[in-house]
């Protein structure tokens, strides 16, 4: 079975590259995600216009939350998302099977919109509205659900993104031209909108994602920055007298814990107090992150071209090497004695003929029990394109029966 987009669809990866995108696998989710942060900071006109319709039907759901105009029914078609899978990104340890955005975020945001996004669009500290707002304050909304969130309201660019490759480039046979639920929202009428796009076909359609939109690990703004950095934030306030009040109440909660060894749990939570007692600072937090704007840039370029090492170009160089020294790859999997078969092929690789090498990088070992998990299922389920006769179904059964793991929040 391929391993990697350009694999199943008969194209180069330099054309991927080439087009922008990242070259992802149909065997399992990377660990990349939509940063909306890369699209406010982006020299793109068009980026910018995709956050500002993202800052738009914020401000659509704000209004509506205000007027009292929402009820069960509208919960579920404006706040709640199944998770655009397709992609190929996210956090899932098998295949690419997550839970979406149900009703924990639909309340969290609800919670958040009569008061962090109040002044959305008529900010007097920040440049901009971010959406990373929702998961400053109140803990429970994670990376992942605001990258999924992020990822259905650009979902008619990606889909559109993805056509005009698919169309340039990929055989028709492996193309449909089909509709897609919730692509676009109309403000007049106030529904999600189907649209049908010619998008590459592998037993469900597939989308490619632009590389300078993705990042890993964090948001650029996100709650753990905030409250680890929490005492440089109160430095930037112009206010004297607030910056004063903020470091006043700040060391209030540290003196009543003079009592014993402050640890970095009892600083954190000092942090998050003073937070919820002077919410300006979130502000003034995201004021920071905007004024550092090229470095989110360039250490997110470093994480995807990391990423891209990692789970593409060494373990290219895996399957190559034991496709060439073994018979790993004409082994079957499905019996007891394939498996241990294989495995006996893959020890003998990783220790005798140079395959430890792609567990390094400068030095340093993997050092996520995740990324191994993906990387061991590349290797096992995919193989070399030397080997490959024709592109496979992502429906592939091998791949499809493997037991799904729901993504985890970190």
């Amino acid at each position: 079975m391929a391993t990697f987009f350009n694999e199943f669809f008969g194209v180069t990866a330099d054309q991927v590259d080439d087009y922008g995108a990242f070259n992802i696998s149909l065997i399992n989710d990377l660990p990349l995600f939509i940063d909306p942060f890369l699209l406010f900071n982006s020299s793109k006109p068009e980026y910018q216009k995709l956050h500002g319709e993202i800052l738009r039907y914020m401000i659509f759901l704000r209004d509506k939350v205000a007027a009292e105009k929402i009820n069960p029914d509208l919960v579920k078609a404006w706040f709640m998302f199944p998770e655009v899978k397709q992609n190929w990104l996210g956090f899932s340890l098998h295949g690419n099977g997550g839970s979406g955005l149900g009703k924990d975020f639909a309340e969290a945001l609800i919670k958040n919109l009569g008061s962090l996004f109040a002044d959305f669009g008529q900010e007097k500290i920040t440049k901009s509205s971010h959406i990373e707002k929702v998961c400053l304050v109140r803990s429970g909304v994670g990376r992942d659900m605001i990258s999924d969130f992020t990822t259905n309201l650009l979902k008619d660019f990606i889909c559109s993104y993805t056509e005009k490759f698919a169309v340039a480039n990929i055989d028709p046979g492996l193309r449909r031209q089909l509709p897609v639920n919730k692509a676009v929202f109309n403000y007049e009428t106030e529904n999600w909108e189907r649209r049908n796009y010619d998008l590459p076909w592998a037993g469900d359609f597939v989308l490619l994602t632009p590389k300078d939109m993705l990042t890993r690990d964090e948001n650029w703004i996100n709650r753990s920055d905030m409250i680890r950095d929490f005492e440089s934030i109160p430095v930037a306030i112009p206010d004297a007298e607030l910056r004063g009040q903020v470091f006043n109440y700040f060391q209030s909660m540290m003196v009543r814990l003079s009592d014993r060894p402050i640890t970095q749990r009892d600083k954190d939570e000092a942090a998050v107090r003073t937070i919820m007692q002077f919410p300006e600072l979130v502000d003034y937090y995201i004021k920071n992150k905007e004024n550092s704007g090229d470095e989110a840039r360039d250490i997110s370029s470093e994480k995807v071209n990391e990423t891209k090492r990692a789970f593409e170009t060494q373990v290219k160089e895996l399957q190559l090497a034991l496709a060439e020294q073994t018979t790993f790859y004409k082994t079957g999997k499905s019996t007891y004695e394939e498996a241990h078969q294989r495995l006996a092929y893959l020890k003998d690789v990783i220790e005798n003929k140079g395959g430890h090498r792609i567990f390094y990088h400068k030095g340093v070992a993997v050092q996520r029990e995740s990324d191994l998990q993906i990387i061991f299922r590349f290797v096992w389920f995919g193989s070399p394109p030397m080997l490959e006769q024709k592109p496979m179904m992502a429906g592939d059964p091998s791949i499809t029966k493997s037991p799904g793991v729901r993504r985890t929040r970190r």
